[in-house]
């Protein structure tokens, strides 16, 4: 993973995925991102000792194709990437993308998300889901609900999904929001950084992309817990957008 031949304000690209004890994933993840040429960097979030040894012998198997850091206690999902995000604006990189360890994602559609992000540097580029026949029926409904606290905090309907983690982070920009405002570190993450992301009058772009659930059945989602939180989440964003109506709608027209 080494930049230093990059000239500065070039467009960088590297590979984010966090990872908690997806030890049957992660190989075959791994391997179908690295066929797109892309560096990449394993965030370990406190794994158990089997995922924590198949990501180092990973990481040697790949040499400097992939990096490893691990966080020594697990911190949740989005901690992880945060953590992934500032160690890749670290080492010069313009921009972060994300991708879950599970396989969930259609990585046919990479090259377009980089294109885009490439086209629009500036953009936070985000792809939103077009489910198969896997997807659990609970999840594809529930997340309607967070769709409409969007819209709502945000003021809004340019957003399509904020659920989906495969997306293009301008890494500056969003190290920057990161240093300055409060997001949450597990399943909440994904959707309250691109709300704060929003607010600052950001650009966002939407890409379809296929969602498939998931290679070996892990899910880290917790229906009572993460639920609470996401429900906090969008309380406080709710408040967060009436503390910032006036600002929201001048960046809104502006944009």
């Amino acid at each position: 993973m080494d930049v230093s031949a990059s000239a500065e304000g070039a467009f960088n690209v590297a590979i984010v995925i966090p990872v908690y004890n997806h030890e049957g994933a992660i190989g075959p993840t791994l391997a179908s991102v690295l066929t797109y040429g892309y560096p990449v960097l394993l965030v370990d979030d406190g794994s158990d000792p089997v995922c924590r040894d198949v990501l180092i012998e990973l990481e040697r198997q790949y040499g400097d194709e992939v990096q490893l850091i691990r966080l020594e206690q697990n911190g949740g999902k989005g901690a992880a990437v945060k953590a992934g995000l500032r160690h890749l604006l670290a080492m010069g990189y313009s921009h972060g993308i994300q991708v879950d360890a599970d396989g969930q994602h259609d990585l046919t559609d990479l090259p377009t998300l980089v294109a885009t992000a490439r086209r629009e540097p500036d953009a936070l580029v985000t792809g939103y889901p077009k489910y198969d026949d896997s997807v659990p029926a609970l999840r594809y409904y529930a997340r309607y609900l967070t769709h409409v606290w969007v819209w709502i905090n945000t003021l809004s309907f340019r957003i399509k999904d904020t659920m989906c983690g495969f997306r293009v982070y301008p890494l500056a920009q969003v190290v920057s929001l990161l240093d300055r405002e409060p997001c949450g570190n597990r399943m909440d993450f994904d959707t309250e950084v691109i709300v704060r992301w929003a607010w600052r009058g950001l650009p966002v772009e939407n890409l379809p992309t296929r969602v498939h659930y998931p290679i070996d059945g892990v899910s880290h989602f917790n229906a009572v817990k993460d639920n609470v939180l996401i429900s906090l989440m969008h309380a406080r964003l709710f408040f967060g957008m009436l503390l910032r109506f006036p600002v929201i709608l001048r960046n809104r027209f502006r944009g």
